[in-house]
């Protein structure tokens, strides 16, 4: 028997107008292959004229946000507006009056989440949020319920397109960081303030989604360490590359002795691994789990259809779990197994890349590596750049080192501006 559920989606902007085309154009698709036919009844934005390529059915269009929410004529709504503000209100609106929510709102609940799960649990109505995370990669069924079998050890990404795109372009026409920047910006990969992206914020964003849901505990934004791309320079990426890697903006969040390490930074990944042949603005994102083993997901991580298709996705889940009465019959969140603490980034230990400017003369190089040893540092590599210059570029690579130990001798290195100048360092990750 056919079941009919009506969407009511809150902001018509281009992820809106792409999940109003994809029900229009696919639904009978859906009713197909699932027994339901999810229907388009209202779709409510404060812009009501301008042309967004969707020929919406007569009527449809309001816009009464908080009308289309208490409409008995909607059983699902969408929340695509975007933001902390009033979009939380929308959600918590919807809840209130037992009706489930999908939303893209990473930025929402990555800051709201757990006032927005406890909400959902008094009214037992869904929320769903595949398209937070990834685009159209079903990341988050992955994590949620592909892998409920696995204790998860180990999620990296690359969550960021903007940033994935940037990095590659520059890697691939010797080009600088604020050339990129521009040329990314013109061909509208990157917004006019650029700095949610390039500083790592919106990774950060989508990595404590990630984090929540594979350690079960809504950790929010605090925890993690972030750092942008603006550093990242030409001179380390040829360097990186000569040594076989590739730098990326990654989030890494790993299960350690009983803690969670929880970053997000431009990192070394070997060439050779399946993150290293990810480029332009398409996400990745590798989960290990203990019975499953490594498993990779990558696809477009923005953009309307791609979005799109994971908020019908969603709408199609939390329309058959009202089909079959059986609301919350997987919980966007559920507290499990909980570690008792995010590591301090000081107490986190990886590999390091450190490139510095050190004068061309005899003990120059022990100095430096004194310092490293005696910060208990072991050395991997290192290389003397030869060029003829008064300084020369030295380019070192650790074994494994406390991120405290590391600080440290980088401060002690840059006490000697005569001899060392300018210390770099980047954080490696192996894949193993």
């Amino acid at each position: 028997m056919m079941t009919e559920v009506r969407v009511g989606i809150i902001g018509f902007g281009t992820v809106g107008a792409g999940v109003a085309d994809c029900l229009l154009r696919n639904g009978h698709l859906i009713s197909e292959r699932t027994g339901l036919r999810p229907v388009l009844a209202r779709v409510a934005d404060i812009d009501t004229t301008s042309d967004r390529g969707v020929a919406l059915p007569p009527g449809v269009l309001t816009t009464d946000s908080f009308g289309l929410i208490e409409d008995p004529e909607v059983d699902v709504v969408v929340e695509l507006v975007g933001g902390t503000g009033i979009a939380k209100e929308f959600i918590l609106r919807a809840l209130a009056v037992g009706k489930p929510v999908v939303t893209a709102n990473k930025a929402l609940l990555a800051t709201h989440g757990e006032e927005i799960f406890s909400a959902a649990e008094k009214s037992s109505a869904d929320v769903y949020y595949e398209a937070s995370v990834g685009g159209g990669i079903p990341c988050i069924k992955a994590v949620r319920e592909g892998l409920v079998a696995n204790r998860i050890k180990e999620i990296v990404g690359i969550l960021n397109g903007t940033c994935n795109y940037i990095l590659t372009r520059m890697e691939r026409e010797k080009a600088d960081f604020a050339e990129v920047l521009a040329a990314a910006q013109q061909a509208g990969y990157a917004e006019a303030d650029p700095s949610l992206d390039v500083d790592g914020i919106d990774t950060a964003h989508k990595a404590t989604i990630l984090a929540s849901l594979a350690y079960g505990e809504w950790f929010g934004m605090a925890p993690f360490h972030v750092e942008g791309i603006r550093a990242v320079s030409l001179q380390d990426i040829a360097y990186a590359a000569e040594l076989g890697y590739r730098i990326k903006l990654l989030a890494v969040i790993k299960e350690d002795e009983g803690a969670v390490q929880m970053r997000v930074q431009p990192t070394l990944i070997p060439v050779r691994s399946l993150l290293g042949h990810v480029d332009g603005v398409f996400n990745a994102i590798w989960v290990r789990g203990d019975t499953a083993g490594g498993t990779m997901y990558y696809g477009r991580g923005a953009g309307r259809e791609a979005t799109a298709s994971a908020v019908v996705a969603d709408v199609v889940d939390v329309s058959l779990n009202l089909k079959y009465g059986s609301h919350r019959r997987v919980p966007a969140f559920r507290p499990h197994d909980a570690y008792e603490r995010v590591m301090p980034m000081a107490e986190t230990r990886t590999r390091y890349y450190i490139r510095l400017q050190a004068l061309d003369r005899p003990g120059v190089m022990a100095l430096v590596s004194g310092i490293l040893g005696r910060h208990a540092i072991s050395i991997a590599s290192l290389t003397q750049k030869e060029v003829d210059q008064p300084s020369v570029p030295m380019v070192i690579l650790t074994h494994r080192a406390r991120e405290a130990a590391i600080q440290q001798a980088l401060q002690e290195m840059g006490r000697l501006s005569e001899i060392v100048v300018a210390p770099v360092m980047f954080r490696i990750e192996d894949l193993q």
